[in-house]
């Protein structure tokens, strides 16, 4: 059964497509993260959001493909801009990296899985009404996006501990 009107499914396409701006801009910054490791306490788990996360991606990428809603090309280049004018924000040093940019970085990266949560359960909200729509594949990617919250919220405390001892 299927109940999303042209004017939902416009609603549902910016939203969606403003999520994978998000996406795409949480994907950048992750592996980005993930190549300053040695800047890290736990680049293992670091690797293994990064990894999650171009996985939540890809799942988004389906989801709208099953919903038939086309990916809109410069929502997706204004995510990857976002992530790349990030890298300018004053960080204390001018020529090395600073540990309050791993700190501010791990923030965005927290702030940006909390975002995804909500999508995945504005979508799972959706799928009660919406046969085309997977509602296990989305508490398990909700469950999965808070384990995600979790793991960075504990990274951030141990990073903020040898930013400011």
């Amino acid at each position: 059964m299927r109940i999303v009107h042209s004017d939902q499914q416009r609603l549902l396409d910016i939203y969606l497509n403003d999520h994978l701006a998000g996406a795409g801009f949480g994907t950048h910054l992750a592996r980005r993260m993930v190549s300053a490791r040695q800047h890290f306490t736990d680049p293992e788990a670091l690797e293994r959001l990064a990894a999650e996360i171009a996985e939540d991606r890809a799942s988004l990428l389906k989801i709208m493909n099953t919903l038939g809603i086309a990916v809109r090309r410069r929502m997706n280049a204004a995510g990857y801009l976002a992530e790349k004018t990030g890298r300018l924000k004053p960080n204390g040093r001018l020529l090395h990296r600073s540990p309050l940019s791993s700190l501010l970085e791990l923030e965005m990266l927290r702030v940006g899985v909390e975002g995804k949560t909500s999508g995945w359960r504005a979508l799972r909200t959706l799928a009660d009404h919406d046969d085309r729509l997977d509602q296990h594949h989305l508490d398990t990617l909700i469950e999965r996006a808070q384990q995600q919250s979790t793991v960075l919220q504990q990274l951030h405390h141990t990073h903020a501990q040898q930013t400011f001892p």
